[in-house]
């Protein structure tokens, strides 16, 4: 059996189709960073198990608060604008008879659509993300990007996951000036070195290398679209942490 899990902050429009799509899970828990709009009663009419829980900028520590929420060893988590697709559905459900074997977690193929594209390429295209794993196997880490650390065999899925990100540029521009800042401070934390070179040359070695390298370019519009956001975005949090660097020296120098 599996328990599907959900963060949701303010996403009231996008998920209902989210929790639709998880109807194969034994239950449904939705973990709620105190939503100023509908996003509660919309879990709660579909079911779902709701629990409100301040996310303090602290997206691993969300998730592992959450599985301890979950009745069930086996966890999937799924974001508010992700869809399980009907394939993806049959293919957990067929496999929840073996979920007793040695492996203790599955890849899931993510597809990226972004206003109605689908991207193929670039830093979207052929994503696999540890989603579905036994509670008892691993962590969540990392404050923003968090990975699930799962020790022992992981498995593959072959039916996708779809991802609907930023419904609009407004809203892609937001979060990656809310994720840099966090990536930043992390950063800061680890005392990870900062200087010209890498917040001017990394962003833009990584906008070659997703739109080039990567084919990107074959994505059309979206893709330069998204090449050039998330290059912006290393740029943010580079220049966010020599911010937080220079800061500290100010402060240390004045006392």
């Amino acid at each position: 059996m599996i328990s599907g899990i959900v963060l949701v902050k303010n996403q009231e429009e996008q998920l209902a189709k989210c929790l639709e799509a998880l109807s194969f899970c034994e239950e449904i828990v939705v973990i709620d960073d105190y939503s100023s709009d509908d996003s509660v009663q919309v879990a709660e009419k579909a079911g779902a198990k709701v629990y409100r829980h301040r996310l303090n900028n602290d997206f691993a520590a969300q998730r592992n608060w959450a599985m301890e929420k979950a009745k069930n060893e086996w966890i999937l988590f799924v974001d508010a604008d992700e869809i399980v697709t009907s394939e993806l559905a049959t293919e957990l459900y067929q496999q929840s008879s073996q979920f007793l074997t040695e492996l203790n977690g599955y890849y899931i193929k993510r597809v990226d659509f972004l206003w109605g594209r689908k991207l193929s390429f670039g830093d979207a295209g052929a994503t696999r993300i540890l989603r579905l794993a036994k509670k008892s196997k691993g962590v969540w880490k990392g404050r923003v990007h968090e990975t699930w650390s799962v020790v022992g065999e992981i498995g593959n899925l072959k039916s996708p996951l779809y991802h609907f990100p930023h419904p609009t540029i407004f809203e892609f521009l937001s979060e990656i000036n809310h994720y840099s800042t966090l990536r930043a401070q992390e950063l800061f934390e680890k005392q990870k070195p900062i200087n010209v070179i890498s917040i001017a040359a990394y962003p833009f070695g990584k906008f070659l290398f997703n739109y080039i390298v990567k084919l990107g370019f074959l994505d059309g519009i979206p893709g330069v679209i998204t090449a050039l956001m998330m290059s912006f975005y290393s740029f943010l949090a580079k220049g966010k942490l020599w911010q937080l660097k220079h800061k500290k020296k100010i402060y240390e120098f004045g006392n």
